[in-house]
This record gives C-alpha cells, structure tokens and sequence, in this order.
C-alpha cells in the first residue's frame, strides 16, 4: 500500500529529471565568422550590391544586429541578409 502512494510522486519526479537531463545547452561559437560573432563592437555593414542571377538581378544587402548576450556578457551578433528581385539596368 505505501508504494502505491509513492508511485505517482516517484513517476513524476523521473519524468521531471528526464526531461531536464536532455535539455540542449547552448553553444555561443561559430565555424563562420562572417554569420555571427562574440564580443566586440558592431560589426560594418556592406554596402547594398546588385548581382545578376541570369534572367533577373538580386539586391542584397547586409546587415549586423544584436541578438542578445552569453552568460558572462558578450553581445551577440549575427548578419541579417535581405535579398530582393530586382530590373538588370
């Protein structure tokens, strides 16, 4: 009888430490420089280019915005690239 009590309680503290166990841990590094950096001052933003994609032309442009802070502080930022269809001139 008291292990029937006990029971849900034990279930639900295993499913709690399961659940907490595989909780992905964040990773504030990146093989790419040129899509996210750690630290430092606003990264300079390219200036809007034109390239031609054959029968159409693509703007694009390039822009770093904060997303945040690490633990210990660090702003993190990350480029935005808007790209927009536009006339060959």
């Amino acid at each position: 009888m008291p292990l029937r009590r006990c029971l849900p309680a034990l279930l639900l503290t295993v499913l709690v430490a399961g659940c907490a166990s595989s909780t992905i841990a964040p990773r504030y590094t990146s093989d790419n420089p040129d899509v996210m950096r750690i630290g430092g001052e606003r990264p300079a933003n390219r200036d809007t280019s034109v390239e031609s994609a054959g029968s159409f032309c693509l703007e694009t442009a390039e822009r770093w915005n904060e997303h945040g802070r690490t633990p210990d502080g660090q702003t993190l930022w990350a480029k935005d690239i808007m790209r927009k269809v536009v006339s060959c001139q």
